[in-house]
């Protein structure tokens, strides 16, 4: 037996609109009245009809979600925060990745799934600001990530610069010397990459510390074979780092592998720090320390400014673009402090 709004209103001696008025989480409604709705709504079983709330107010109740790629772990843990976080709003996920290629990025801000979707949150790494500047599409978009554009949409990122030097601070506390960066890219100024590298060279040139080139190793991409490749050849080069500071928790774990096969003990001879603060750095047979973005507050920050600009009065549907940094916190392990 289905159960509706009049079934619920009947047992609980309210109106229609207040028992709606209840399920829809208005606050004009007495604690009272609001207690006993909520009652006869629990013994009942009643549930909402959410396609037919959605479809009242011309939606569909999916939100998009482009990702640069799933099998990184930290998009992966991102997904993941972003899709409880709206489900528990009533909005569906429809998550995609871009592969972080140009085309696919802009296919995606351009709307081409507007029938099936509300708004888009996009995590761009190639596209560029006329890309967003020409987007013709009028849904809702949110930016993540650390690309900087001069274009008119929400946009959350955490502070990378403030965060690779907590990291590096973190290293030179311990004694560190010789701070080596590793996950260095090559291009745009702006990028991720470039933002870590500059918090590094910024703590290490205020505390008189080697920041040259000599201690930057560039990777091709992100994976664990880019870190231990990288750590191998800044062991080549003759560099001797007592320290690494790496691009991701990824590149870290790699870097640590191929510190054991060198023969080279973590964190006795070279303490190792990453970022993202994934799952699988925590199981590191020296657990790893990790900068860890707040990924439950970027999650929310992004589905909150997406329905914002949904569901809000026009004044926050036409407000100016916002610019939201969650925080992050560094997670202190094995791979700098050793075991106790």
């Amino acid at each position: 037996m289905v159960i509706s709004l009049k079934d619920v209103a009947a047992r609980a001696g309210v109106s229609v609109k207040t028992v709606s008025n209840v399920v829809n989480g208005y606050r004009h409604v007495t604690p009272a009245t609001r207690q006993r709705v909520q009652q006869v709504i629990d013994e009942l079983g009643y549930r909402p009809n959410l396609t037919a709330r959605h479809l009242r107010k011309g939606r569909t109740g999916i939100i998009a979600l482009a990702l640069p790629e799933l099998g990184n772990p930290y998009f992966a843990e991102l997904a993941d925060a972003v899709i409880s976080y709206a489900a528990g709003l009533d909005y569906i996920v429809l998550l995609d990745h871009t592969n972080g290629r140009r085309d696919q990025e802009v296919l995606f801000a351009q709307g081409f799934r507007a029938r099936l979707i509300d708004g888009l949150i996009l995590s761009p790494i190639e596209l560029e600001n006329e890309d967003l500047l020409a987007r013709g599409h009028d849904a809702p978009l949110v930016l993540l990530g650390e690309r900087e554009y001069e274009a008119p949409y929400d946009h959350i990122a955490i502070d990378n610069v403030a965060a690779a030097r907590t990291a590096t601070r973190h290293l030179i506390d311990l004694g560190r010397r010789r701070i080596a960066f590793l996950g260095a890219r090559h291009g745009r100024a702006r990028q991720t990459a470039h933002l870590r590298l500059r918090g590094w060279r910024e703590v290490l040139a205020e505390a008189g510390l080697p920041h040259g080139d000599a201690l930057v190793a560039t990777t091709d991409g992100y994976a664990r074979e880019d870190g231990a490749q990288a750590m191998a050849r800044l062991l080549d080069s003759g560099a001797s780092p007592d320290a690494v500071f790496c691009y991701n928790d990824l590149v870290a774990i790699g870097a640590m592998r191929a510190l054991s096969e060198r023969g080279l003990r973590v964190p006795e001879h070279v303490a190792v720090a990453g970022f993202d603060d994934i799952e699988d750095g925590r199981y590191c047979s020296a657990s790893l320390t990790t900068i860890a973005p707040h990924k439950q507050a970027i999650a929310q920050a992004a589905v909150d400014a997406l329905i914002d600009r949904l569901d809000g009065d026009d004044e926050a549907k036409h407000a100016a673009p916002r610019h939201i940094r969650p925080g992050f916190a560094l997670v202190r392990r094995e791979s700098t402090l050793g075991k106790p």
